[in-house]
């Protein structure tokens, strides 16, 4: 594919707007983040003005990304905006290979390692696809996500230091810098589609809890209250940007110990429940589990009966 507004490679940085435009010739939804950092640049909610894109009630990055060359135009004449790419809409599955913390032990490998290791050990080579190098000398491959699924993000499902970034999450474009370095591109070809292998390690197995579906069939009034508002608070949990997240997960959790309490709902429907919309945030799997298990402990004991009517 030609370019219009081509990024350029290791060393040589295109304007912001530029990196924005040739993101979008992919068919890459793109939206602005906050200039010299990784921050969505759009208002939140509370600060909502109820007009344009929102006029018909609030709507989030993921919502007002765009592949619209005259709105990324105007969103980008006046600052230089970082760019973003929601990948949800995009329709790509990001991998994110990391590098240990400056604090972290010498034997910590990175991401890319890990993730060599991981294709060694599946007798497969590393994947040959759209490939950047990040601001603290990581890597982002690109893939086209599997037709008919909506992935979630990951954090460290597939090892160490590796992320993936899918429905609900974004990734910083090449062209982007921050006071870390910039983003640039190492390898410009056309995104592969996920390899199958990678795919089913993401792919979470079936539990044999109840599901929310099972419950729906049989609720009554309590219960179908309750599991509307198990599906509000992991909607907004997953939607949960990076800053908020484990904050909107506690905050869910205190929010729906209430039906455990009352017996609404089965607790491990909730904690799986809220797990996967943590994970799918981008929160590390302990870290998410512990936040989960504290919130609704505290809910449950905060609510040890349902009021009489």
């Amino acid at each position: 594919m030609t370019h219009a507004t081509p990024i350029r490679r290791d060393g040589e940085h295109p304007s912001p707007l530029n990196a924005a435009l040739s993101a979008a010739e992919r068919g890459w939804y793109v939206f602005p983040l906050r200039p010299g950092t990784k921050r969505p640049a759009l208002h939140g909610e509370e600060q909502c003005p109820q007009i344009r894109d929102c006029a018909g009630g609030h709507r989030k990055w993921e919502d007002r990304a765009t592949t619209d060359p005259d709105r990324i135009r105007r969103a980008w004449a006046d600052r230089p905006f970082n760019v973003g790419i929601a990948t949800g809409p995009s329709r790509l599955l990001v991998v994110d290979l990391d590098m240990p913390k400056p604090n972290s032990s010498q034997d910590t490998p990175c991401g890319v390692t890990t993730f060599t290791a991981l294709c060694e050990r599946a007798g497969q080579p590393v994947p040959a696809t759209y490939r950047t190098r990040t601001a603290s000398g990581g890597l982002h491959l690109y893939f086209t996500a599997p037709p008919g699924v909506r992935m979630p993000n990951s954090a460290g499902k597939l090892g160490a230091l590796i992320d993936t970034r899918a429905w609900g999450g974004y990734v910083v474009a090449p062209g982007s810098i921050t006071p870390a370095g910039p983003y640039s591109v190492l390898d410009d070809r056309t995104p592969v589609p996920l390899p199958g292998w990678v795919h089913s390690l993401l792919t979470p197995p079936r539990s044999a809890s109840p599901s929310r579906a099972a419950l729906a069939g049989r609720a009554g009034r309590a219960q179908r209250y309750a599991l509307r508002g198990l599906e509000a608070e992991t909607t907004s949990v997953a939607r949960a940007v990076q800053g908020e997240r484990n904050s909107t997960l506690l905050s869910a959790a205190r929010a729906l110990g209430r039906f455990i309490a009352w017996g609404d709902l089965p607790r491990v429907v909730v904690e799986e429940a809220l797990q996967q919309a943590g994970e799918s945030a981008g929160l590390a799997p302990k870290g998410c589990a512990a936040t989960i298990r504290s919130g609704l402990n505290w809910s449950i004991a905060h609510n040890p009966q349902r009021r009489a009517a």
